[in-house]
């Protein structure tokens, strides 16, 4: 069995992918229905359903490691219990959180959007960092982690705009007008993980630090569109990444971190 395993590393990172993907979910869809049957609160079986995925795509990363490429793959994708690892988390996360805030803040100047007060601003701020960390963790290991790696294993010079424009397309089921700020995004925290010598944890932070403001500003309807322009070019659906302003600031952290790696000549 070990040996018919080993064989698919010489397969096209296409059906390795395909191979990859089948047997997470035909070991995640069986659970899932079962979390849907048992748990009645639909919101809680989603969220159960969401960590049960993710813990068996860790599971699986690990086994794919052992038997397919018989390297630890979890050191590789830069998943790393080191302090600067730490120290990029923590860096990525303010500079997610801030460039957000700076940005609305640009915006208010304007007179574009209209600030309120909260009173559960300090839920939201608990809930957003916990929601932000959470999916900039899951998101960052399965699209910078495995996908990246993958891809780079086939394509080494095109593994970056590959997986950018896999990890912005997939995102389609919830507009087509952020495709591109995500794609940008995708690049840069490609970016952000060859600046730092191919750890995740600034990736991970400034995925997370972005969620982390926009979970405030959004579910904690600390913000009021003023519509004094259109929505195209404040964000469709009070999505920033989905209009001009949003697409814009998202590439010029991208060309920021994109500038900090070749100065350290890792791209």
């Amino acid at each position: 069995m070990k040996s018919r395993l080993d064989r698919i590393l010489t397969y096209p990172v296409p059906l390795r992918i395909g191979i990859f993907l089948s047997t997470l979910l035909c070991a995640w869809l069986p659970l899932a229905g079962l979390t849907q049957r048992w748990i009645s609160d639909a919101n809680t079986a989603s969220i159960v359903t969401l960590v049960l995925l993710y813990l068996e795509f860790i599971c699986l990363v690990r086994l794919w490691g052992r038997y397919v490429y018989q390297q630890p793959l979890l050191k590789r994708y830069g998943l790393v219990g080191t302090r600067k690892n730490a120290l990029n988390a923590l860096t990525g996360l303010s500079l997610g959180l801030v460039s957000l805030l700076a940005m609305f803040g640009f915006l208010g100047i304007l007179g574009w959007v209209e600030w309120r007060s909260s009173p559960s601003l300090a839920q939201m701020v608990l809930e957003g960092s916990l929601t932000g960390l959470g999916v900039g963790f899951a998101e960052e290991l399965l699209f910078r982690g495995w996908l990246l790696d993958e891809l780079e294993r086939d394509y080494p010079q095109k593994a970056l705009w590959l997986s950018a424009t896999i990890f912005g397309m997939i995102h389609i089921f919830r507009g087509i007008a952020q495709v591109p700020a995500l794609i940008l995004l995708g690049a840069a925290l490609v970016w952000a993980k060859r600046a730092t010598q191919g750890r995740l944890g600034l990736s991970i932070g400034l995925h997370g630090g972005l969620i982390w403001g926009y979970y405030i500003l959004n579910v904690g309807q600390v913000i009021q569109f003023s519509n004094q322009v259109p929505q195209w070019v404040t964000g469709i659906d009070r999505n920033p990444l989905a209009g001009l302003v949003g697409t814009l600031a998202v590439g010029a952290i991208a060309l920021g971190i994109r500038r900090v790696a070749m100065k350290n000549q890792l791209i």
